[in-house]
């Protein structure tokens, strides 16, 4: 996942002629907290979290993407769900149609990084495939296959921010 951050950093600079403006939560491969992550989340005053991952289950067989929002509790409010949603099914899209992986759908759960996110931005966490599925660990080593996803991620972004300027 650090690859494949890092080349969206490069891709974004190489094929927008206005390129985002994009941080990382770590460069090299540290352990940043979730807390800290959403502490620099707020200090930054992000327009968009996307936080991504690689996903692992008992069963060698599970694959496809997931992608996820928070979770709302009854209490809670919730101001950039929908914003969420929306980001979450651009890219899930992009990599669904351009990448033909799998995807497992849109999910919602009270993870840390999405709960400390709900009132600061859309935000969402992105599983990239199975490292426990030899097939989709392979796939995800190649840098061909680096490429293509931080592009597919890259796309889905701007889809969403293009969305909603036009709404």
């Amino acid at each position: 996942v650090l690859k494949i951050s890092k080349e969206m950093i490069r891709l974004n600079q190489l094929i927008f002629p206005e390129p985002l403006e994009l941080y990382m939560t770590r460069y090299s491969d540290t352990l940043i907290s979730l807390r800290d992550r959403g502490l620099l989340a707020k200090a930054l005053g992000t327009d968009l979290f996307v936080s991504v991952h690689g996903n692992h289950a008992p069963n060698p067989s599970a694959q496809g993407i997931e992608v996820f929002t928070w979770k709302p509790t009854s209490n809670s409010g919730y101001p950039f769900g929908i914003e969420s949603i929306s980001l979450a099914n651009f890219i899930a899209l992009e990599i669904k149609d351009n990448l033909g992986l799998k995807s497992r759908g849109l999910k919602q759960a009270n993870f840390q990084v999405l709960r400390d996110n709900r009132e600061q931005c859309p935000a969402i966490l992105l599983e990239i495939g199975f490292l426990s599925n030899g097939e989709e660990a392979d796939y995800l080593k190649s840098d061909r296959s680096i490429t293509s996803l931080a592009t597919a991620i890259l796309l889905g972004i701007t889809k969403h921010l293009d969305y909603g300027r036009v709404r």
